[in-house]
């Protein structure tokens, strides 16, 4: 079927004509020629009847004959299997084949090229036989005109907004020169009228470029302000074609045309402004006009933001100053004293009222700095204008209270009625202040807009500052809190209350803006002023205060997030309250917000809207307790006793409120009810917030709430919900922070959470996803933690981070080691994931694993980091057997089993357990051991490293360590010492001490070892407990018998760390292998003398059953000190203990101590987490703000790894010598030093904590890896200045620990 014959061509004609009357409702309602064409191209899918069309038929029809044969046997080829391209696959494939061999073949060219020429002569047939009829239906038409012209132009298209053709008929530039001579104003409007009609049936391009366009433009413009609606709509009409179809070297002749024209009518006419009960009638003929123009060039505003960066910045400045000018002119030249005249401004807000053109203006730097210039150089009076117009509301509100009602109708009428042509003068007051305060919202939050001001200002004698600005909003905000709207939410988002508030809350988002508009005294006063003449019994002046204080409220915590605005709240004096005495802000806040829990507030908790605000005033203190330095301030207040006072008698409430039951009443229980639990879960999620510093979780624990709270944040966290609006980042921080301690750790076993996190890492790790079709094969992980389930891993990291928490999770927890596993068996706890991926010691565990190698590598990976607290660690082997049971592994990875011949396979899992073996096996800072590299190297010996099924462990793995100088008699602290005769009394000895202290340690740190620094820490300690003013806790009175001593038995943990701590003091060359009994006998006194210190508690934690859970590392560095020497040891650990530093570096001697309130002693919390944590991430964020931020990012804690580090004395992490400077740094000058030390090894680790952070392994980084180069000398400058600024706050709360949560 080669060619179609001319019968074909007609019928196919006929079809396709047949075709398009069907759908001509389609393609007429095409805004555009490209609409239709869509409609055309995806007609098969919008139209059910498109197969049934004729012409659709009879191109199938065309096709089957055409290409029916070449299917049938491109068909028969694919599916006979036995060629070269036999294709074996599905379905779909075999149809894709075919489809694509098709159109490859000849036939199907050849159809293609015919069906092409045919249909082009049908479609210009089409057109010819449409253009004679339309030609006909024009020579009709002109005969029955009454004038006749010489001239005939023809629109050769069916309409001239045809969604098919735009097409024109060309057009001559002598008859263009007519034209614009028959627009003249002089000749008559006949003759005018259908000069009009002519110019836009031509094409405008040609218009534009015609050599008359000046003159043509002239008396165009001159048209637009005749009177007779025909003549100017029709030259609106043609310059509104312009404008959407020319470029903007073109428009914008155009628009500053019509600009000035709308200016000169404004100038001519004067139009009057309605006054009293006078209105606008927007159908009088020349108000219509001027709407119209109006509306065309705010139009053209909204539109051309999306192209003029494709023109020269002057043809943009030339549409703004033009615009600019038209809002500008009636202030140049209006007379004072006359009547007042409407302005293009109120039509324009009319038709624009939130001033959508100028927001597209300012979004871009191409348009906002031509616009921020023009206004400062030429035309300040727009912005004066805007701001004349907001003082006035707002003096109108201050002045007319009586006629606020009016006010708010006018409001609400402006806008909210589309079909509406009469308007009063306040409304368009109104409008007009509604778009000068968009207006000048969109122009502040730039620096360039904040330049122009201060403003001066008709009738007022001091210019107009950002802060009077703010305030002025603020006390608009304050007459129209909330506006009562009738017809929705968008006649609500038009009342003053929510345009000040979209205005306040842009600046809250911006810093610079919030400096200098915001965080300003008066502002503060402004917002704070009704609520604290509410605390001082005053009625505060506000129409609806529950609404207004509400409003204050939100703006209040957007000020308080940030810490700018926190800073100010907590540290600036910048509120005067009773007495005229100023004060803080954050404490006005706080007791305003107590008073409101505490409903000692008449006049506002007697609505039913109460909740809401103190709701709203809670949140704001929430942006303020949520953080360390916030925390201190508000903690006097009982806050945190008030809300759990708050949530307990309102869950005790809602328990009382009968249920519905069908067929009763629901109205008012069911909506009570409904309440009741609204405000529960705010006073939940309140209470819950305290987790998120170390201190708050403390007082958290103390209300008894912890279980509920996180029982609702797990609710939450499974539907990943925000923490609030205020927040930038979820509950990543707050998870980590309530498992650092004991109690937290239950509750988050409680709460589900651990099993939803066990079960959500089994499902990535060995579930794979059945019901997903498989486009393309899964890649193999090529890291040891593939990134599918590294968030996993690093929120199992996070989870058991603190040996308090694995106490809790395993202690006392046997594994299951069943004899048979279940594929569908899934672990749902802590000690079923060790079983399944850390100890998979049988063949039945291993065939239970889908993917053994990835699972088990992936148990190795979470092992290692676990490994690296030692407390942890201990316990694992302890239980566990966890080295033997690696060891057995490793023997049997050989290559000739059950021999002594066999190599080791090196392999993904004997690699990671040769790791693990030498990381607890070896102890020791960076220069003292050496791990091995779990990478694979190039070359004939891929992996170096030994590796070993048995101990020892080979010697590379062990460093030499550096030279400890045991006596150094020329040293100036050893002349100090032997002058030292017991004074006790005698200050400035300890004064000297310290300075020579400093001195030593920035001059000769390499002195301050063995001998001396033992020496030094034993007299300093003996002279410190001797001092009534220092000896903090009662004296030691400590006396056992020898007999009893010896009788005492050390638990499994502690035994192993007693190995432990000899083989590090071995390797330091400290001690001899005979001194492991003085140890023993050692760690068994401190157990007898602290059990005597310890409150007697029937706590259920894990961690209170026995004594300290891990082992006392700061009384095994003690005795490596002392070299050994029980005596020596025993005694300067007693004399510790009364001092204040013993609380802080010796957790296991303040382990639940007597010395606490027994509440806070049951917690199983140590002070070194609520006190010491708690300010280095105080002086994190103020001293090494980036550090701090890194750690937010990741969910990580800086607290966490303080606690991890402190705990352990930092063994594995300092060299032995930084150990010592540590310990003797904070009993010589003080416990603050621990505090000022952390910091500092932050500060150390900045550029590794960053670059960390950024690749997801933050915290891995700092659990596996020691502290490289870190030198306590270099940084005691640091500490120093640290002293100096914080020591007045960090030493006297650490003085308050036997009163925390008072």
């Amino acid at each position: 079927m080669s060619q179609l014959s001319a019968e074909d061509q007609v019928e196919l004609q006929s079809l396709l004509k047949q075709l398009l009357r069907s759908i001509s409702d389609k393609i007429s309602s095409a805004p555009s020629t490209e609409c239709a064409e869509e409609i055309l191209l995806h007609l098969e899918e919008t139209d059910k009847n498109f197969h049934n069309y004729e012409f659709v038929k009879y191109l199938r029809q065309y096709v089957e004959n055409s290409l029916g044969t070449v299917v049938e046997e491109e068909t028969k080829n694919l599916t006979r299997g036995d060629g070269q391209h036999a294709v074996g696959l599905g379905h779909d494939t075999l149809i894709h084949a075919v489809t694509q061999r098709t159109r490859d073949s000849a036939e199907y060219q050849q159809m293609m090229h015919t069906l092409k020429n045919t249909m082009i002569m049908v479609v210009e047939s089409l057109i010819n036989k449409f253009e004679e009829d339309q030609l006909k239906k024009e020579e009709i038409h002109q005969e029955t005109q009454r004038s006749q012209s010489n001239l005939q132009f023809t629109d050769n298209c069916s309409d001239s907004d045809s969604s098919f053709n735009q097409s024109y008929g060309f057009i001559r530039q002598e008859q263009l020169q007519v034209l614009a001579e028959k627009l003249d104003s002089n000749k008559p409007k006949e003759v005018r009228w259908e000069a009009l009609q002519a110019l836009c049936c031509a094409p405008p391009s040609d218009v534009l470029s015609c050599e008359s366009w000046s003159s043509l433009r002239r008396n165009l413009s001159a048209a637009l302000t005749e009177p007779d609606p025909d003549l100017s709509d029709n030259v609106l009409q043609f310059f509104a074609k312009s404008l959407s179809s020319s470029p903007l070297n073109v428009t914008r002749e155009i628009y500053t045309s019509l600009a000035k024209t709308v200016e000169s009518s404004f100038l001519s006419h004067k139009l009057s402004f309605p006054s009293g009960s006078a209105t606008l009638d927007i159908n009088r003929p020349e108000i219509s006009r001027l709407l119209k123009q109006i509306r065309l060039m705010n139009d053209f505003q909204k539109e051309v933001t999306s192209f003029w960066i494709r023109h020269p910045e002057k043809y943009m400045e030339e549409v703004i100053e033009s615009t600019f000018s038209l809002l500008a002119f009636h202030h140049e030249h209006e007379s004072p004293g006359t009547e007042k005249l409407l302005e293009p401004v109120h039509l324009l807000a009319l038709l624009d009222v939130k001033a959508t053109w100028f927001k597209k203006w300012m979004h871009g730097y191409y348009s906002r700095s031509v616009v921020l210039r023009l206004l400062e150089r030429k035309y300040k009076s727009v912005a004066v204008a805007a701001l004349q117009q907001c003082i006035q509301y707002n003096e109108s509100c201050e002045h007319f209270t009586n006629e606020t009602t009016d006010l708010q109708s006018g409001e609400q009428q402006s806008i909210g009625s589309a079909q509406r042509s009469v308007y009063s003068g306040k409304e368009l007051e109104y409008s007009f202040f509604v778009h000068s305060l968009c207006v000048l919202g969109k122009l502040i939050i730039y620096t360039n807009g904040r330049k122009l001001f201060p403003i001066k200002i008709k009738k007022h004698k001091d210019a107009v500052t950002l802060t009077d600005l703010v305030v002025i909003l603020i006390n608009i905000m304050y007459q129209h809190p909330k506006f009562v709207h009738r017809d929705g939410s968008c006649t609500d988002s038009l009342s003053p209350s929510s345009l000040v508030m979209e205005v306040l809350w842009m600046l809250c988002e911006r810093t610079e803006c919030a400096v200098e508009c915001l965080y300003q005294t008066p502002v503060i006063e402004k917002l704070l002023a009704p609520v604290i003449a509410l605390l001082h019994g005053q009625k505060a002046e506000l129409k609806s205060p529950v609404a207004t204080l509400t409003l204050i409220a939100d703006i209040l915590a957007r000020v308080a997030n940030t810490d700018r605005g926190l800073a100010l709240f907590l540290y600036e004096k910048n509120l005067i309250a009773a007495h005229s005495e100023r004060t803080f802000a954050a404490h006005i806040i706080v007791q305003f917000t107590r008073r409101l829990l505490d409903r000692e507030l008449p006049s506002l908790c007697e609505s039913d809207v109460s909740h809401a605000l103190c709701g709203a005033f809670i949140l704001v203190c929430r942006q303020i307790y949520n953080t360390c330095e916030g925390l201190q301030v508000l903690r006097p207040y009982g806050l945190h006793k008030a809300l759990a006072a708050a949530w307990k008698k309102t869950s005790s409430l809602s328990e009382r409120i009968p249920t519905p039951v069908p067929g009763a009443s629901a109205g008012a229980s069911t909506q009570e009810l409904q309440n009741m639990l609204i405000w529960e879960e705010t006073l939940l999620d309140s209470l819950l917030n305290f987790a998120a510093t170390p201190k708050g979780l403390l007082l958290l624990q103390q209300t008894g709430a912890i279980n509920e709270c996180v029982s609702y944040m797990f609710s939450r966290f499974t539907k990943k919900l925000q923490v609030s609006r205020c927040e930038k980042f979820g509950y990543g921080v707050m998870v980590t922070q309530v498992a650092a301690t004991a109690p937290g750790a239950v509750a988050l076993h409680s709460s589900g959470f651990i099993q939803a996190l066990v079960l959500e890492l089994w499902s990535v790790l060995e579930c794979d996803s059945d019901d997903v079709r498989v486009v393309r094969p899964k890649p193999t992980p090529m890291d040891s933690i593939d990134r599918s389930c590294l968030k996993s891993f690093l929120s199992l990291v996070n989870l058991l981070s603190s040996s308090q928490s694995v106490w809790e999770l395993l202690g006392r927890q046997p594994l299951a080691d069943k004899s048979k596993y279940t594929l569908r068996e899934m672990p749902t706890s802590i000690p079923d994931l060790i079983d399944r991926l850390i100890a998979v010691n049988s063949d039945v565990k291993i065939h239970s694993l889908f993917h053994y190698e990835q699972t088990h590598t992936f148990g190795l990976r979470l092992l290692s980091v676990l490994c690296c607290n030692l407390d942890s660690f201990l316990l694992l082997e302890s239980q566990y057997n966890i080295c033997t049971m690696l060891l057995q592994s490793q023997g049997e990875n050989v290559t000739v089993p059950d021999s002594d011949e066999g190599a080791f396979i090196i392999d993904s899992l004997s690699v990671e357990r040769n790791h693990v073996l030498v990381r607890v096996g070896v102890v020791g800072g960076p220069s003292e051991r050496r791990l091995p590299s779990r990478a694979l190297q190039e070359g004939e010996h891929p992996y170096p490293w030994p590796m070993f099924s048995c101990y020892p462990l080979p010697q590379c793995y062990t460093l030499n360590p550096p030279e400890i100088l045991h006596t150094s008699p020329d040293s100036e602290i050893s002349a100090l010492l032997t002058s030292w005769k017991d004074p006790k009394n005698d200050e400035i000895w300890m004064e000297a001490c310290r300075k020579l202290y400093c001195k030593v340690m920035m001059s000769k740190p390499n002195t301050l070892t063995g001998e001396v620094l033992a020496d030094l820490l034993e007299k300093v300690v003996a002279h410190l407990s001797n001092s009534a003013s220092e000896c903090f806790f009662s004296p030691a009175q400590y006396k056992a018998e020898e007999k009893t001593v010896k009788n005492a038995v050390l638990s499994s943990v502690e035994q192993l760390g007693v190995n432990t701590c000899l083989k590090y003091g071995i390797h330091l060359k400290l001690l001899k292998e005979d001194t492991a009994d003085d140890l023993i006998l050692l760690m068994k006194h401190v157990k007898m003398f602290l059990s005597t210190q310890r409150v007697k508690t029937s706590s259920e934690l894990i961690t209170h059953q026995e004594g300290y859970p891990g082992h006392d590392w700061l009384a095994s560095t003690v005795f490596l000190i002392m070299a050994g020497n029980m005596d020596q040891s025993l005694c300067l650990l007693l004399n510790l203990s009364s001092l204040l530093t013993s609380a802080f570096v010796w957790p296991a001697r303040i382990h639940a101590s007597i010395h606490f309130p027994k509440e806070v002693a049951e917690s199983g919390i140590l002070p070194v987490y609520w006190c010491t944590a708690h300010y280095v991430e105080m002086l994190l964020k103020a001293e090494v703000p980036l550090v701090h931020s890194a750690f937010r990012m990741s969910g990580f804690t800086p607290s966490q790894m303080c606690l991890h580090w402190l705990t352990q004395c930092f063994w594995n992490y300092l060299d032995w010598t930084e150990i010592c400077h540590y310990i003797c740094t904070c009993v010589v000058m003080g416990p603050d030093y621990q505090v000022y030390m952390c910091v500092a090894i932050f500060k150390h680790l900045q550029p590794d904590i960053l670059q960390h952070t950024q690749s997801q392994e933050l915290q891995v980084f700092l659990k596996e890896e020691p502290i490289q180069g870190f030198k306590f000398t270099n940084y005691l400058e640091f500490m120093g200045v640290l002293e100096r600024r914080y020591r007045n706050i960090v030493l006297a709360d650490m003085k308050m620990i036997r009163t925390p949560i008072e």
